[in-house]
This record gives C-alpha cells, structure tokens and sequence, in this order.
C-alpha cells in the first residue's frame, strides 16, 4: 500500500504489519491477454476472422482475484484494529481507488522549508480531492465538513487530528497548483501505460459530453477591420503560364491529418478552450445548449477510460478526433474504433486507416450516403454504449455535474480526478469478477 497513514500500528503484530504494509500489497495488475494472431494484422471491414472474447474484460490472470481477496481477508480487518474504527463500505471502495491509483508517487512531499511557514503536505491533499471525486462531494466545503467529522476519511487522507486540516484557501493553491502542472493527465497516462498497456482492446468508442460551467463566456475576437490600403485586384481572365498559384488554403482537419506524430498534443494545444456555448442535436432531434466546456474522451472496451481532453463548448466533435486516435493508438492497441454521426469526416477516416483500424462511423443524413451498416459492422457499433454510460457515471457519481471552478485548466483537472476513479474502479469490477 502506498497510503502514508498516521496511523497508530505499532502495537500491532509483526504478521499484521507484513500484511498491511509488506509484501501483500498490489504493486501491479497483469494486463490483459492478447488476442492471437491480431498482431500485425489489417482488418478490413467484414473481417470477422479473430473470434471476439466471452466477455469485453478479456482474461485476466488469476492472480488478479487472489488480490481482490487480500483487501477482503488481510487489508480492511487490518485497518479496522489500527484506526480503532470500522470501515464503511464508502471507506472500503476509496482505499481501493488509493491502492490503484497511488497517487503519492506522482505528487512530491514536503521539501526542506528554512524560512516561513512549512507549506501543507501536497500528497494529503491530492488524496483528499480524490476523495471528493470517489464520494462525490458537490463543493471543497463540503469535503472539509466531512473530514472534520469523519475520523476514518481523515486519516486515510493523511491528517490524524482536526487540528492538521488546512483551510479552504489552501485546498484553492494545492488545486491551482495541480492544473498548472498537468499533474492528473500525467498519472492518468502512466496508470494506462502500467494496468493495460500491453492489452489489445477489440473496440475504443470516442464521443464527447457537455460540462456546463458557471463563469461568463469568453467574446470572440473581432473580425479584423479593411486595410488601410486596399490590396491589387486580381486581373480578370485566365492567369499567366509562369505565374505562381496562390498556395491552398487548408482545413484544421487536413493539417491534422498531414501532421507528423509529435504534433498531437500541439495540435490539441491549439483547439480553443475558452468557455462559449455549446449547441447539441440528441438522436431524438432535441437541441440542446450549454455554456462552459466539452469533453473529448476515448473509452475502452468495459467501460475503461484511455484519453481525455477537455475543449471549448463549440469546438465541433471532429476538431480533436485525429490526434486523439493517434494518441490512444500509442498508448494500447486496438482493433475498432466507434463513433456516432457527428465524427462523420474523410480525413478522420483516412486517419483511422493509416493506424490499421477499421473506423466504424454512424452516417451522417446530411452526407447523403446510405444510412444502413453491414452487419458486422452494426453488431460492433452496439459496444459504443459504453462511452454513453462513461460520461453518465462521471456526471451523476464523481463531480461531472458540479464544476465550481473557473477555467479550462482547473475544469480539466477537476474532470480527471473523477476519471482516475472511475480507472479505478474498472479494474476493480474486472478484479472481483475474475
């Protein structure tokens, strides 16, 4: 375990202490097995050739369960004898997230501090807005409210009195601090690249979802006026054989497209993040408009999140598909990738292909091609639930639904620890199902 807690253990055996803080610990999570014969392999859009798996968990080693087993029969009775306390089943959950996430690795303690006050431990705090993500406390009020009366919570956090809780204004710094630096997309990132990085996921369904903010939209820049002067008229009639063509214009897709490998996150960089209003047509034709931001995110098979990004509410759904792709192909394999009518686009396509994935896309009316799929391809499309019931869990149970900070920075940021619990909990549900 990598939970620093104050806790009062030393009267404890030596077989508790092993088993609460030695060997018994999860330091890794076996990947999933790979699907045979799907390396290096094209799939075209009617090849059916690999058998799909029983089940979209894939087959976990059977040592997975036996660690699911320590937290049940070693770690929780263990915790219960050092913090006098017991455990309810909202604390239980929460120690699995820490264990999963060991956030502390990412998050630097205290430094020497000679002069001045010693600033508060930055790894408590870290934990402690986890928690307000695994518990989904609405507000940083309402975090502090539960740490000053639960006794259990705090010590988990890493605060052993009440006295030790910092005030509001220093949850605000620890939090400013944490979206300057990029901190959760750090841990997110190595958190795929330990659990499943050497995993083939059959399906990677993308889709976006709207996160209303309370702060005031951003105005767009004016349009630059006339010149001064006003520039040469083009000559009428057919131009000279010599003269040079005026150089093409391109489109934000095609110069995605044509980027190389290391500009996908400049790329992402350059989308606008401001906040603005966001207009949205549901399937049943409903129009739906936000103000605040969007979320771009990648999920894979069973509900695990691989990317995230966050954008401006009118950046279209296209603007941030290709670099996302090729982001999410460095980081697992995959053989399908889903997406609904909205991320209809050539070059996105295109994209798709030159990763070796069969881009599987709901067809726009408007495109004016035939709306029917092959019948693989539409059994296969089912699976893009998944991200639908993603961004249903982060808005309903982990603080999608109560953004109260301002700020395309802090909104992700605060997007990131609900999506590092919800990481966490799919491992934990394929854990206990395995």
């Amino acid at each position: 375990m990598y939970i620093r807690l104050r806790l009062r253990f030393r009267g404890l055996p030596p077989t508790r202490r092993s088993a609460l803080f030695g060997h018994k610990r999860i330091d890794h999570i076996e990947p999933l097995a790979k699907v045979p014969g799907a390396e290096g392999k094209r799939h075209r859009p009617s090849n059916l050739g690999v058998t799909k798996p029983t089940s979209d968990r894939g087959a976990f080693v059977p040592s997975l369960s036996q660690y699911w087993c320590s937290f049940e029969r070693v770690l929780f009775p263990a915790l219960e004898e050092a913090l006098s306390e017991p455990l309810l089943a909202s604390h239980r959950e929460f120690v699995r997230v820490l264990d999963v996430v060991k956030i502390e690795r990412f998050v630097a303690g205290r430094a020497p501090h000679w002069l001045g006050r010693p600033p508060h431990d930055r790894r408590a705090l870290a934990r402690a807005f986890l928690a307000k993500a695994c518990f989904n406390f609405p507000t940083t009020t309402a975090l502090l409210d539960r740490l000053q009366v639960d006794p259990v919570l705090r010590r988990l956090c890493g605060w052993e009195t009440r006295r030790e809780l910092p005030d509001e204004a220093t949850f605000s710094r620890a939090f400013a601090e944490f979206a300057a630096s990029k901190l959760l997309d750090q841990i997110h990132a190595a958190l795929v690249e330990e659990y499943v990085g050497a995993t083939v996921f059959w399906h990677v369904a993308r889709d976006t979802t709207a996160i209303e903010a309370r702060e005031r939209v951003v105005p767009k820049p004016e349009a630059p006026g006339p010149p001064e002067l006003p520039a040469a008229k083009r000559k009428r009639g057919r131009p000279r054989k010599d003269a040079e063509p005026p150089p093409p214009c391109l489109t934000r897709l095609e110069r995605q497209y044509h980027a190389a490998p290391a500009q996908n996150w400049p790329l992402l960089a350059e989308l606008p993040r401001e906040c603005g209003f966001g207009y949205h047509r549901n399937a049943a034709g409903k129009v739906h408009i936000w103000k605040g931001y969007k979320l771009h995110v990648d999920v894979g098979d069973g509900g695990l999140p691989l990317l995230a990004v966050t954008t401006g509410a009118a950046v279209h759904d296209t603007q941030a598909a290709i670099p996302m792709a090729r982001i999410t192909a460095g980081r697992v394999t995959c053989l399908y990738e889903l997406m609904d009518a909205g991320y209809h686009a050539e070059y996105l396509e295109r994209a798709c292909a030159d990763l070796d994935h069969v881009p599987i896309i709901a067809r726009n009316r408007r495109a004016r091609l035939p709306l029917s799929m092959e019948p693989d391809r539409a059994a296969r499309y089912q699976h893009r639930t998944v991200v639908e019931r993603f961004n249903s869990m982060l808005k309903d149970n982990h603080g999608g639904d109560t953004v109260r900070v301002r700020g395309a920075a802090k909104v992700h940021t605060h997007l990131m620890f609900g999506v590092l619990v919800i990481f966490a909990g799919v491992l934990l549900g394929w854990a206990a199902a395995g």
